[in-house]
């Protein structure tokens, strides 16, 4: 039964990574092909430095993500204490269910209706270009949301409250126990938050191909290259921006584990 367990989850790996490892074996080939491997070489790599187009759209989607994964989690943070701080449990509950559509909702759906919502805004101030800069990051900062609300929600709600409370009692006014008692208890839960919300920044294309109009992002300029040829310097970026999210995950681990030994700690 073992030898069965074990089997299925190397070929689960397997079927996941196996796509990432050629990925990465082909940004090392010395040749133009992307199905021939003719031999070891960084120059896809250094070809990247001269490719404008791409680092241009790798410069928009950076700015995009940190800009939206810092708004969202400023937000989603306010956002979660605010939900906790309703009295009756049935506005939360709504509440709460409001916040989880746009997660739930098909990315298509979501991204058609932002821009029919930006291109009326743009028609009703006369605007030249009704989508750009504004229109992504707002579409980026809207589908993150839930994802931090959700980060933080649970830190939030297993928060001992009677320490907000004994700073009260001691002279803090609410803003300043706020800082300096219930946000260093969730800084964990809002620092993975934010990774999370940068990571699906990033990764998305759905949304941002219907709303960025000339503000392409990286994946939109990656699928239009999909149309004529796709060269080994795309592998070569994929490949970076594969081992900083990777990175990314890692430390998003090590740091649910270290709040988890916490609480742990702390019962």
């Amino acid at each position: 039964m073992k030898t069965l367990s074990r089997l299925y989850i190397g070929l689960i790996l397997l079927f996941l990574y196996a796509p990432v490892a050629v990925m990465i074996v082909f940004s090392f080939n010395s040749g133009g092909s992307v199905w021939v491997f003719e031999g070891f070489s960084l120059d896809w790599y250094k070809g990247l430095t001269t490719n404008t187009s791409m680092l241009t759209a790798l410069e928009h989607t950076l700015i995009i993500a940190i800009l939206s994964s810092v708004i969202s989690t400023v937000m989603g943070t306010a956002a979660s204490v605010g939900i906790l701080a309703l009295r009756k449990r049935v506005s939360r509950s709504a509440v709460m269910s409001v916040t989880n559509i746009p997660m739930m909702n098909a990315d298509i759906v979501t991204g058609v209706s932002l821009m029919l919502l930006f291109v009326f805004i743009g028609n009703l101030f006369t605007l030249k270009e009704s989508l750009g800069f504004f229109t992504v990051l707002a579409a980026h900062i809207t589908f993150n949301l839930p994802y931090v609300i959700l980060s933080v929600m649970p830190r939030l709600r297993a928060t001992d409250m009677s320490l907000h409370e004994a700073a009260l009692d001691l002279g803090c006014t609410p803003t300043q126990s706020f800082f300096k008692v219930i946000l260093p208890s969730i800084s964990t839960s809002i620092f993975t938050g934010a990774i999370m919300a940068f990571t699906l920044s990033l990764d998305d294309f759905v949304i941002s191909y219907f709303t960025c109009g000339h503000y392409q992002t990286l994946p939109i300029v990656i699928y239009n290259m999909t149309k004529k040829t796709v060269t080994p310097d795309v592998y070569a970026l994929s490949t970076l921006i594969f081992l900083a999210v990777f990175v990314l995950l890692i430390l998003y681990n090590v740091l649910q584990s270290k709040a988890e030994s916490r609480r742990g700690f702390n019962v």
